[in-house]
């Protein structure tokens, strides 16, 4: 499909509009745009698919506005005309700003944002104080819909002209069907609806059916039949465990840091401990980090990374979606993606709405056959590229080791990660081709620069010969909060004096009881199981006595039919009290 000018639209836009596109530089429309927005504007429900970063916004911004502007009485202080629902507070922010640059010119409508981070309280007031569009993330909306008495929401979607769920493949991953059955529920049956996603799912099909009346379906692919923008070039670089984080590092020297790097790892836990590492070997670069668990933090980081120049901004899969960070250069997986889609949505970071991006994915040797899983899977090809063997690989381990003796607080994080590393690779969504086995675990413990191998039961069948033990005692690490050190010393010597460390809600011992006794209670449960099995073979399903239907019922439903159809040819009057 290609791309038109928007005074070319069949249904043509208004001045506002067209005046907003122009200063905001967008001359064209995308193919995504071009398909969605004359069928919303007249009046169909859509459900659209395309990449990432292929101008899904817009696509129902533009139509939602004008579909508003054009309501001949206006729209009162708190009549809500549409709702726009996002699975992050982050892409959440991100529309609701795209938005405020339209309604600098419609100053009759006025928008309101409802995410976690901010109190109810407020966003009632919020409220109060005049709103006719809601940008939200789902949790939020459904909480003030259903439990708010301050205020009477429902009552203000009575009117309802469009509702949009934008990344709905997202929402119903992060768990939010019932919730979005709820909002719903809610909100008048006569309304438009725009359902937006970069992948379709069974799920997503199941939502389209419950929330969409004869929608038109949407799927705008890109000429080569990929899954990621044209523009992206994605390579993928094979290294060992022990060289990982110091072939990286010489990567980004070599690029330099006065670019925009998106980097993403598998745990939160890894995000907090390499965020430490890489804070000490790019001492003056813009170091930020950014998972899930960060829940009033996230916000406020994420907006420093979009308006910084530079950075390295180290994060999960909860940036991966739809958010729009101006002239991110490279997105760096350190890790494989959890599951197929999300490799997809991490490298569409970059190369948003035609521009030029490059994606990098860091392999370990194992893993190479998941270079030709991407390519059946996910239509996209990864060039395999080399980088010199790097010579830092000394220093990235003595920083890492020297960062934790300094504070103990880091030689937790570095165990944590570690330890939820292997858990996540044991959980992996592709664990035919990334098996826990074929892992190094001593190799990998060298990467993550660990000072002693930590206790879990993955590590009883592996072979971790090949750490190198620097012969540290941990025990002597302290903690930089003295309140904090001053407790680990306390348990430090109850462990010394009884060889049992101390715990806060210590389980009591259970108590045991002769095998014999044991056993014959597993035959017992056995016994009666089997009883069971053989009752119900003999006596077979249970059926359900149908209920006689008498000759009064029948007479009794025959004149009931008689007077609807009577009533349908107005020769009856139904009288309502």
């Amino acid at each position: 499909m290609k791309s038109q000018k928007w005074e070319d639209l069949e249904v043509p836009l208004s001045k506002p509009i067209l005046e907003t596109l122009k200063v905001q530089n967008f001359q064209t429309m995308t193919p995504v745009q071009t398909a969605c927005i004359p069928l919303l504007l007249k009046g169909k429900d859509v459900a659209a698919e395309a990449v990432t970063g292929s101008g899904k916004t817009l696509a129902f911004l533009i139509p939602m506005l004008e579909m508003l502007q054009r309501r001949e009485d206006g729209w009162k202080k708190l009549e809500i005309g549409s709702i726009i629902v996002s699975p992050t507070r982050e892409l959440a922010t991100q529309i609701n700003e795209v938005l405020a640059n339209f309604l600098i010119r419609i100053p009759t409508l006025k928008q309101v944002l409802l995410v976690g981070g901010t109190t109810v309280d407020e966003d009632v007031i919020k409220l109060k104080n005049g709103a006719n569009i809601i940008v939200a993330t789902p949790g939020r909306l459904e909480d003030i819909l259903s439990n708010c008495k301050d205020i009477n929401l429902a009552s203000s979607v009575k009117a309802l002209e469009l509702l949009v769920l934008d990344e709905a493949d997202r929402l119903l991953d992060l768990g939010f069907t019932a919730t979005i059955n709820t909002i719903l529920s809610y909100l008048p049956r006569l309304r438009r609806t725009g359902l937006f996603s970069a992948t379709q799912t069974k799920e997503l099909q199941q939502l389209i059916r419950a929330g969409l009346r004869n929608p038109v379906v949407v799927s705008v692919k890109e000429k080569a039949s990929t899954s990621t923008p044209s523009m992206l070039i994605n390579s993928c670089v094979i290294v060992t465990a022990e060289n990982k984080l110091a072939t990286m590092y010489n990567f980004i020297k070599k690029k330099g840091t006065d670019l925009k790097y998106m980097i993403f790892f598998s745990t939160c836990a890894c995000v907090d401990y390499f965020s430490h590492v890489l804070k000490m070997l790019f001492q003056s670069s813009n170091i930020f980090a950014l998972h899930g668990k960060m829940k009033d933090k996230r916000y406020k980081i994420f907006e420093q990374f979009r308006s910084s120049d530079n950075g390295l901004l180290l994060c999960t899969d909860v940036m991966a979606r739809g958010v729009d960070i101006p002239e991110v250069d490279w997105v760096l997986q350190y890790d494989p993606p959890s599951n197929a889609s999300s490799f997809v949505h991490r490298c569409g970071r970059t190369a948003r709405i035609g521009n030029e991006g490059n994606a990098l994915l860091f392999l370990l040797e194992s893993e190479d056959a998941y270079i030709d899983f991407i390519r059946r899977n996910q239509k996209v090809d990864l060039n395999k590229i080399e980088l010199e063997l790097p010579t830092s690989v000394v220093k990235c381990l003595k920083v890492m080791r020297s960062i934790q003796q300094s504070d103990r607080l880091i030689f937790d994080k570095a165990n944590r990660a570690f330890v939820s590393y292997i858990q996540a690779y044991q959980k992996h969504e592709c664990s035919l081709i990334l098996r826990l086995k074929d892992l190094n675990l001593g190799k990998v413990a060298m990467g993550f620069g660990l000072l002693k191998m930590p206790r879990m039961p993955e590590l009883k069948k592996q072979d971790t010969s090949l750490f190198q033990d620097p012969a540290v005692d941990v025990n002597s690490i302290a903690y930089k909060d003295k309140q904090r050190e001053s407790k680990r010393l306390e348990k430090l010597k109850i462990f010394r004096q009884t060889g049992i460390w101390p715990t806060k809600n210590k389980r009591p011992a259970k108590q045991t009881e002769p095998w014999s006794e044991t056993k014959k209670k597993k035959l017992d449960t056995k016994d009666k199981r089997n009883k069971r099995k053989e009752k119900k073979a003999l006596t077979g399903p249970v059926k359900k006595k149908r209920k006689k239907v008498c000759q009064e019922d029948i007479e009794e439903l025959a004149k009931d039919i008689a007077l609807m159809k009577k009533l349908k040819k107005k020769k009856v009057i139904q009288v309502i009290p």
